[in-house]
């Protein structure tokens, strides 16, 4: 008598529920008599302990918050591990309180991102015997994605874009790095040079794109076999802000503006409209400097510049009359 399967439970049915169509459900293997090691266990050597801190976003005294090598669907997948090689159960106290804590700060730095509604946190531990708690970050307005889904849909979506991706990732390290710590997560750089063609441009974004979703990361497989954590590392690029890149362009002295209007006048003593009337009245009439602005053409050099100034004739002091209709007599002679 063949074993009847058992019929599709009614999960499958949920609105979550990343699938659809027939499904069947495979045939449960017979257990083993001894389980394989996980990382870290055994003659295994574990990918936690062997990291450098250069592979995480956050590194602390006694904790670290590391992602995945590339973007994925999600908004954010962090991890969270001990520097010290133990498992969940084998934690002292100390290091039990700190995880509570720990837990509940993570979580409130993904759910700062923009479009984070909710933030999933599992443990597994099927592939490391290294503490590793994961972060797993729902979308705003994706009810779709509630549950216990995520994890799924994460290798479902196409993935968000680098650029997005790594201001994320500093966003939270840089929120975990105020209660101590030292952040390595840095935000993307900005891309000062314009591309030389627009066709040229999309065409490379449409590659990339493609090559992401080629390479997404599944985090159910991540679970089970976690994966060797990849270096975060740009090549340097050259600061466009150094002194002596662009030249300073306002820092020299700045040579004197001449007003030609003006010119031998002082500057305190401008020259005014009634003033210039004033010495046109007491400039006599056969003086060089009245035949020179009556008439322009008999002095060449003094054609074409209406607006140089006229040197005023000496004119008589002004007339002082006291109180009783005199006029002293020492102010009667001329400056």
């Amino acid at each position: 008598m063949h074993d009847t399967p058992p019929s599709v439970p009614d999960f499958t049915q949920w609105p979550s529920f990343p699938f659809e169509g027939d499904l069947r459900v495979k045939q449960l293997d017979d257990p083993v008599p001894v389980e394989p090691p996980r990382k870290g266990e055994g003659l295994r050597e574990c990918t936690a302990c062997n990291a450098p801190d250069d592979a995480y976003i956050w590194v602390g005294e006694r904790w670290r918050v590391r992602a995945m090598d590339r973007p994925t669907g999600l908004p954010m997948v962090l991890i969270l591990e001990s520097r010290t090689h133990l498992d969940l159960g084998d934690l002292p106290n100390l290091l039990a309180a700190e995880l509570g804590v720990m837990t509940v700060r993570l979580e409130r730095a993904i759910r700062s991102l923009d479009g984070v509604a909710r933030v999933h946190v599992n443990r597994w531990g099927d592939g490391s015997a290294h503490l590793h708690m994961w972060f797993l970050a729902r979308p705003y307005g994706r009810l779709q994605l509630r549950g216990t889904f995520l994890s799924l849909w994460d290798s479902i979506l196409p993935p968000i874009s680098e650029e997005q991706w790594r201001e994320n990732l500093a966003l939270v390290a840089a929120w975990l790095a105020e209660f101590g710590g030292r952040p390595l997560a840095e935000p993307p750089r900005i891309q000062w040079q314009a591309p030389s063609s627009l066709l040229a441009q999309s065409a490379a974004a449409a590659a990339h794109a493609a090559a992401a979703q080629e390479e997404t990361v599944s985090v159910i497989e991540a679970a089970e076999e976690i994966p060797e954590p990849a270096v975060e590392g740009s090549p340097d690029a050259a600061d466009a802000s150094a002194p002596g890149a662009g030249g300073d362009v306002g820092g020299g002295p700045k040579a004197p503006v001449l007003d030609a209007n003006r010119g031998a006048m002082p500057s305190d003593e401008p020259a005014t409209d009634v003033e210039a009337a004033s010495t046109a009245a007491s400039t006599p009439s056969d003086s060089p400097a009245a035949e020179a602005v009556a008439d322009p053409e008999t002095a060449p050099e003094l054609a074409g510049h209406e607006h140089r100034p006229v040197i005023p004739a000496p004119r008589s002091a002004p007339t002082i009359v006291t109180d009783d209709g005199r006029i002293p007599p020492d102010v009667r002679t001329t400056r």
